[in-house]
C-alpha cells in the first residue's frame, strides 16, 4: 500500500477520528506572523542606526544620547521573536532561532575582526534570547503534550478504547456543521444484564471489549463499503455512524455486517457466549437536523423495537413513533422536575356522609421548568412506564407526611392522609424500606396514613402484593383499593385482600344519572364492600343528585368537587 493510501486509511480509521477529536488545535492568523517579522526587521535596522548615531535629544530638561535608544529598540526586536515562539510554536521557533543564529556570525566578525566591542552586548542579548526561546518552546511542548493526553482520556472510553459518548457527539456535531449526510444507529446488547448477573461483571467487561474490537476492526477495514465510526455510549450501549452510502440498501447492508460480527461465537475463559443486539437508526437530515433529536429518535426506535420483538432486529425511525417520542419528552420533564424540586402535591378533602372532614387524598402535581403545569394524565403513565413512579410516589409521600406532622402539632389527630402508590412501586423489593423511612422521619401515627393501590395489583401479582400489604398493615397503616370496578379482580381476591377502604371509580358515579341500572351497580359495589367489612368512598361526586343517591344507597364517604376541589397545602391548612 502506498504512503498516500496509508495516510488516507489512518485518517478514516476510528483511531484517526479520535485523534482528530482530541488533537489540540490552535491556529493563529498568518498576517500576525508577517507583522512580527516586519516589526523585527524594522527595529533591527533602527538598532544598527542608533548604535552609531551621534548627538542628543532632550526629554524635559534631560539630555539623552541618541545611542541610548539602541537597547530599547533591540529589546523590541527580541520580544518580536519571543512572541513568534509563543504564538506560532514550531514554525515560530524555527524562524526565531534561524534569525538569531544568522546574526551571531556577523556580530562575531564585528567583535573579533573589526574590533567593534560595542557589539558585545548584542551578542549576549542574542544568546540570552535564544536560551529564552528554547526554554519557552520546550515547556510549551510539554504543556501541549500533557493537555493532549488529558483531552485524549476525556474522549476515549476507558474499557473499550472506542470513542466515548462525548467524543461521539463531538464527531456527529462536526458532520452536522459541515452538512454531511449520515445515519446514526443506536444499539444495545440483548439480555446483557443476565450475563453480568450470572457470570459476573469481569466476564461482561471482557465481552464488551471483544465486541468493541470486532466492530473497530470492521469499521477500519472498510468491508461494509461505507465509512463508519463506532462509539461506546454507556454500559452495553453503542452508537454507530454510517456515511458515504448510496441508498437504504447500503445502510441495511452495513448494519447487517455489524450484526453478523456481533453474533459470531465469543469465547471467554473457555466458555462460549452467543450475543445478539437490536438496532434502531435515524438519518440526518431527512429525519431531523438537530443532533439531540437524531440520537433521541434512533434510541426511541431501538427501545420500541426491543419492546415489540424478542429477537434481534433492525428498525428505522418513522413518524409513527411520534407518540413514543412524546413519552420520551415527558420522561425528560419528569427527571428535570425531580432534580429541580418541581414535583409537589395538592390535597383533596374527603368527608363522611354527614359532611365531617375525614382527611385528604394527596395528589401528585408537577411543573415544567418554565413554570407551566403538566397534567397528571400525562406524567403519571409515563412515570410508571419509565420506572420513575417510585421517586414521584415518595416525593409526594414525604411532603404529605410533613403536612400531617404539622397538623398533628396543631392538635388535629383525627385526620387521615391518603397517598397513591403505584403497583410497580409496591412490588419493588425496597418498598417497605421506603415506607418505614417515612415513619422514622416524621412524628406521626401510622394509623393516620393510608396508601391507595389500584385493584390491578390483584391481577399482576396477588400473592406478592398480599404479603407486602399485610406487612404495611402490620406497621399500622391503612390500605385503600382505588378505582374499584375498572379492573379484572375477582371477589375471591378481594375477600382475602387486607384492605380497609374501597374507592368507587368516578366513571360509575357519572353514570348513575343515566338510569336505575347504573345506580344498582354502584349500590352492589357498596354492599360488597360492607359485606367484606370495608368502608366505601365514592370519588368524583360533583352534583347534588349524585350526593342524594349515594346517601340513599348507603355510601360511607364522599370525595369530589361538590364538597372540595384539590387544594394547595396552605389552603388545606386553612380548611383544617
Amino acid at each position: 500500500m502506498s504512503d498516500e493510501r496509508k495516510n488516507k486509511s489512518n485518517k478514516r480509521s476510528i483511531a484517526g477520528a479520535l485523534a482528530a477529536i482530541y488533537s489540540v488545535k490552535r491556529t493563529e492568523p498568518w498576517f500576525g506572523f508577517v507583522l512580527l517579522i516586519v516589526i523585527y526587521l524594522v527595529s533591527t535596522v533602527f538598532t544598527v542606526r542608533t548604535s552609531v548615531a551621534e548627538g542628543v535629544f532632550e526629554i524635559g530638561r534631560a539630555m539623552i544620547p541618541k545611542a541610548a535608544l539602541t537597547g530599547v529598540i533591540s529589546t523590541i526586536s527580541n520580544m518580536c521573536l519571543i512572541i513568534l515562539v509563543v504564538l506560532y510554536r514550531d514554525i515560530g521557533f524555527c524562524s526565531a532561532m534561524g534569525i538569531l543564529a544568522t546574526q551571531v556570525p556577523f556580530i562575531c566578525v564585528n567583535i573579533f575582526i573589526l574590533h567593534s566591542f560595542t557589539s558585545i552586548p548584542g551578542l549576549f542579548t542574542n544568546l540570552l534570547t535564544m536560551i529564552a526561546c528554547i526554554l519557552i518552546y520546550t515547556n510549551q511542548r510539554k504543556a501541549i503534550a500533557y493537555q493532549q493526553r488529558i483531552v485524549e482520556q476525556a474522549v476515549t472510553d476507558v474499557l473499550t478504547g472506542l470513542p466515548n459518548r462525548f467524543a461521539g457527539r463531538e464527531y456527529f456535531s462536526g458532520l452536522i456543521k459541515t452538512g454531511t449526510k449520515f445515519v446514526y444507529v443506536a444499539t444495545d446488547i440483548n439480555n446483557f444484564k443476565s450475563i453480568n448477573d450470572t457470570m459476573g461483571y469481569e466476564v461482561g467487561n471482557k465481552i464488551l471489549i471483544e465486541i468493541a474490537n470486532r466492530w473497530r476492526d470492521l469499521a477500519d477495514s472498510g468491508r461494509t463499503g461505507t465509512y463508519n465510526l463506532v462509539a461506546h455510549v454507556s454500559g452495553d450501549e453503542f452508537g454507530i455512524s454510517i456515511q458515504e452510502y448510496r441508498n437504504e440498501e447500503d445502510i441495511l447492508k452495513t448494519i447487517q455486517a455489524y450484526k453478523a460480527e456481533l453474533e459470531r461465537k465469543i469465547t471467554i475463559d473457555d466458555y462460549d457466549y452467543y450475543v445478539t443486539a437490536s438496532f434502531g437508526y435515524a438519518e440526518y437530515p431527512d429525519d431531523t437536523t438537530v443532533l439531540e433529536d437524531l440520537i433521541a429518535k434512533a434510541s426511541l426506535t431501538l427501545h420500541d423495537a426491543k419492546r415489540k420483538y424478542s429477537e434481534s432486529v433492525i428498525v428505522r425511525y418513522t413518524d409513527a413513533l411520534l407518540e413514543s417520542e412524546k413519552t420520551l419528552k415527558v420522561e425528560r420533564k419528569i427527571r428535570e422536575a425531580l432534580e429541580s424540586d418541581c414535583v409537589f402535591f395538592h390535597l383533596q378533602p374527603q368527608y363522611n356522609i354527614n359532611h365531617k372532614l375525614r382527611g385528604f387524598e394527596a395528589l401528585a402535581r408537577m411543573k415544567d421548568t418554565d413554570g407551566s403545569f403538566i397534567s397528571p394524565m400525562d406524567f403519571i403513565p409515563v412515570a410508571e412506564e419509565t420506572g420513575l413512579v417510585d421517586r414521584v410516589d415518595m416525593r409526594v409521600f414525604h411532603r404529605a407526611a410533613k403536612f400531617l406532622e404539622d397538623a398533628v402539632k396543631k392538635g388535629r389527630t383525627d385526620i387521615t392522609i391518603s397517598v397513591n402508590i403505584s403497583v410497580k412501586h409496591l412490588l419493588k423489593n425496597n418498598f417497605l424500606e421506603d415506607i418505614k423511612s417515612v415513619l422514622e422521619t416524621y412524628a406521626i401515627s401510622p394509623s393516620q396514613l393510608e396508601i391507595e393501590i389500584t385493584e390491578s395489583v390483584m391481577v399482576e401479582s396477588v400473592e406478592r402484593a398480599k404479603a407486602v400489604i399485610e406487612e404495611v398493615k402490620g406497621l399500622g397503616i391503612q390500605v385503600a383499593i382505588d378505582d374499584f370496578g375498572t379492573g379484572y379482580s375477582s371477589l375471591s381476591y378481594l375477600h382475602n385482600f387486607p384492605a380497609n377502604l374501597l374507592k368507587i371509580d368516578k366513571s360509575f358515579i357519572d353514570a348513575m344519572s343515566e338510569g336505575k341500572s347504573s345506580q344498582k351497580y354502584v349500590e352492589s359495589i357498596i354492599s360488597i364492600g360492607h359485606v367484606l367489612g370495608l368502608e366505601v368512598i365514592s370519588e368524583g361526586v360533583e352534583s347534588e343528585e349524585q350526593l342524594e343517591i349515594l346517601k340513599r344507597i348507603g355510601c360511607d364517604l364522599i370525595q369530589g368537587y361538590i364538597w372540595g376541589r384539590p387544594l394547595p397545602p396552605d389552603e388545606a391548612e386553612k380548611l383544617l
